[in-house]
């Protein structure tokens, strides 16, 4: 039984068949600067990096930083 906390960055990006297209970055540093992401997120649509089901990349849709934290109440595994 214990207290498991993750973090992740979700880049989302919108496509031109009209999707959202997500990236998560497992474990971001401390003090993201959310100008220095959008500018590498512009830069990977600029540069068409990413290929997808929905198209090409055309715009940025969302920035986020998620906090998990999970409390395992029983593992019946460990008992």
């Amino acid at each position: 039984m214990a207290v498991t906390t993750t973090k992740v960055l979700r880049l989302s990006f919108t496509t031109t068949g009209g999707k959202a297209y997500n990236i998560t970055v497992p474990n971001p540093k401390a003090g993201l600067d959310t100008a220095a992401i959008q500018e590498v997120m512009q830069m990977a649509i600029d540069k068409d990096i990413f290929i997808t089901t929905s198209g090409a990349l055309t715009g940025i849709r969302d920035i986020k930083v998620i906090d998990t934290s999970v409390n395992d109440l029983y593992d019946p595994l460990s008992s």
